[in-house]
């Protein structure tokens, strides 16, 4: 992978971590960094040495402010801030199709379009401090490429609070929207990223990518055929060594050896 300018990238210890690493702008999602981002994630999905995904910010108090509004404003083509949005949809595809689990290790605030990108990922920590919303109405614009994301993980009647007033919601509240999983303050906050993605990088990465996938294709089916597609997947996991090393090992008590077979 090239160099990074506006994010950084490390693995150790079965974790791969992607830092935002542009404070100047509080992260702002600008071009460059989304097509980092995307770099990153790719790399992170090919990498076996790599079995959860951490994202995470540099900034003390932001983990980002959102999209780039100079960009948005921008005296370009509409053809060209069209295929500059579609990075958006790409980072939210890639995401869900990492087969790998992602944890956000929320530092700081969570705005805007960053915040469908915390929600394309599988859990979010965040620090008791750190925010979560939607400002985009404040300054004339809608939310309107994170709306999909949002509508399903938070209730409809919330959504539409969120959307419609822009006012921001402290991390406890997220919790209680269904946005975030858990709520540490400052004090724990490193360990407890460190606990779950030590625990989620301890799994079979074989059936993690079969549930990761599976997770993502059956999110909008209709009930009937999302049940015979995890039938077939169910079949699938139950062929694999994997599969029948965790029974043997549970049986033996002991802790499993992953063969990814």
């Amino acid at each position: 992978m090239s160099a990074l300018e506006k994010l950084r990238y490390e693995v150790a210890d079965g974790v791969a971590t992607i830092t935002l690493d542009d404070p100047d702008t509080r992260n702002a999602l600008s071009d460059q960094l989304l097509d980092e981002l995307l770099r990153a994630l790719r790399e992170a999905k090919a990498d076996d040495g790599a079995r959860v995904v951490v994202l995470t910010s540099s900034h003390e108090k932001v983990f980002s402010a959102g999209g780039n509004l100079g960009g948005f404003a921008a005296d370009a083509p509409t053809a060209h801030k069209y295929f500059g949005i579609e990075l958006f949809v790409d980072v939210f595809r890639e995401l869900g199709e990492l087969g790998k689990p992602s944890i956000v290790a929320a530092n700081g605030h969570v705005l805007a379009g960053s915040l469908g990108i915390a929600l394309a990922c599988d859990l979010i920590i965040a620090k008791d401090t750190a925010g979560f919303g939607t400002p985009e109405i404040n300054v004339g614009l809608f939310p309107f490429m994170i709306m999909a994301l949002i509508y399903r993980n938070v209730s409809r009647k919330k959504t539409n609070e969120m959307l419609l007033l822009g006012e921001r919601l402290t991390a406890e509240e997220a919790r209680q929207a269904g946005i975030v999983n858990k709520v540490v303050g400052a004090g724990e906050f490193d360990g407890a990223v460190a606990e779950w993605a030590q625990k989620l990088a301890s799994k079979s990465p074989l059936v993690m990518r079969l549930g990761k996938d599976a997770m993502w294709r059956q999110m909008d089916m209709p009930l009937m055929a999302a049940l015979d597609y995890l039938r077939a997947q169910l079949t699938i996991e139950l062929s694999t060594e994997d599969a029948i090393e965790g029974v043997t090992a549970f049986f033996e008590k002991r802790d499993p050896n992953w063969k990814g077979r």
